[in-house]
């Protein structure tokens, strides 16, 4: 429980017909509670998004932007918000999927601009080789990566059938194209043993 906000009740100094509380000051009270808890939200999951969204093949510098606005959006409606993170998931994989239907070409090699999120543009590379799933994860056709992405976020199939509004079969049956695949490639990158 958080405790007593000092600009609230007893707390604040009784001056004039400003030692009333009123209903600004309730409202002041809960925007902070609202904003203190959306900030928990946002430093425990802004860096897990942004993964999620590379492990459905978004640019990291595109992951970054579409996981930001994400949040913009999730802080505006947060009061209206059951499941904040699965929302989260759902809205930014959407706005990738629009993402990559509005690109009409592979996009030119161009090193983003920094911001809160990317720091360093240049060290992207240097981060995605640390992570050796992901040009397996980006040799899968969409969709395969799409629900592998969702799994490796720790969601069930029917979590992800939900949340991206497919039938729970074919999400099922999707998932297990990606694990198969996804193995062979990891196979065939060993090499014969």
């Amino acid at each position: 429980m958080i405790g007593p906000d000092p600009s609230h009740g007893s707390h604040r100094p009784a001056t004039g017909s400003a030692a009333r509380t009123g209903p600004d000051d309730e409202s002041r009270g809960e925007r902070v509670e609202v904003d203190e808890q959306f900030s928990a939200f946002y430093r425990d999951t802004i860096r897990q998004l942004v993964a999620f969204l590379v492990n459905q093949g978004a640019p990291f510098h595109v992951a970054a932007d579409v996981a930001q606005d994400t949040m913009i959006k999730a802080y505006r409606r947060w009061n209206d918000l059951d499941r904040p993170r699965a929302w989260a998931y759902r809205v930014a994989s959407r706005a990738l999927v629009r993402w990559v239907a509005s690109v009409e070409e592979d996009p030119v090699d161009q090193v983003p601009e920094p911001n809160a999120l990317l720091v360093r543009p240049d060290a992207i590379a240097e981060w995605e080789g640390r992570y050796d799933l992901l040009p397996v994860l980006r040799s899968l056709p969409f969709r395969q990566r799409q629900v592998l992405a969702w799994t490796l976020a720790g969601y069930k199939p029917g979590d992800i059938a939900a949340e991206i509004g497919l039938p729970s079969e074919t999400v099922r049956a999707n998932l297990a194209k990606a694990r198969r695949a996804a193995a062979a490639r990891l196979k065939e990158r060993e090499g014969p043993q």
